[in-house]
């Protein structure tokens, strides 16, 4: 009598499928194509099984056969796979985490991407008067040296970079609190560089202060700026680790893979 399979609630009911899953897998660890004999040895399916799998696959564009008797895996795999990355939108995967995050600091969280010269702001989850939480689309712009994820942006770019932003834009200010010389902003850029978290301290708005970490992508570049504004006198440093967290949290669901510490 055959004993029941405790995973079997993990595993396709449809034998050919699971078949299917198992062959895609076996081409998966190689990056080479890979013979039919190889296929059906790692797999553990019998030639003609295999055979016979591959040539539907192979018909479905999900394998391509490179020459007579080889197989890896096919272009309709990466045409499936861009469409999930597409997506994975930035502002999808931010607006549970940044719920949470307004939860827990009672203040104003904001979602900032890079246009140009410019962050824009994408979204923001904050309270209204009722106490009622909102997350709403604002997109207003600000310089990028006048602000904590404009900061982050500007700590991404080269030296040379920096440089012409600052003669392009003349590092205007809008507070007595501004960086308005290119040696201080290099210094504050270094500091981001360094802890991995950038800050605006009355520099955009006077009575206003932020905190902000990068979010990051499947390919590790820098894609947009969580940040948490308060006002000058409530701003906690406290909240960096779990600003630092929620904006990890976000990255991963990017597809971002930290490096190891």
């Amino acid at each position: 009598m055959r004993r029941p399979n405790p995973d079997a609630h993990l595993t396709p009911t449809i034998q050919v499928i699971e078949r299917m899953f198992t062959l895609i897998d076996v081409l998966a660890s190689r990056e080479e194509a890979m013979s039919l004999k190889d296929i059906s040895a790692q797999s553990g399916l019998h030639p003609s099984t295999t055979h016979r799998i591959l040539n539907d696959l192979a018909s479905g564009r999900f394998v391509d056969r490179p020459e007579a008797g080889t197989y890896r895996l096919g272009m309709r795999l990466l045409e499936l796979g861009n469409l999930v990355k597409a997506r994975l939108s930035v502002r999808d995967a931010a607006l549970t985490p940044m719920r949470e995050l307004h939860r827990l600091t009672q203040q104003p969280v904001n979602l900032s991407m890079r246009q140009g010269d410019e962050i824009v702001y994408v979204e923001r989850a904050y309270s209204e008067r009722s106490g009622m939480q909102v997350v709403r689309a604002i997109g207003g712009r600000a310089p990028l040296h006048l602000t904590s994820t404009g900061k982050l942006f500007l700590a991404a770019d080269e030296l040379q970079r920096v440089r012409a932003y600052a003669t392009r834009t003349g590092l205007a200010g809008h507070t007595r609190n501004s960086i308005t010389q290119l040696p201080a902003l290099e210094r504050e850029l270094a500091r981001a560089r360094q802890s991995g978290v950038a800050h605006d301290n009355e520099e955009l708005e006077m009575g206003v202060r932020c905190m902000a970490a990068g979010i990051y992508d499947d390919q590790g570049r820098l894609v947009a700026g969580l940040s948490i504004s308060a006002p000058a006198d409530r701003l906690d440093d406290g909240w960096l680790p779990k600003l630092q967290q929620t904006a990890q949290q976000i990255s991963a669901a990017l597809g971002h893979v930290a490096p190891p510490h």
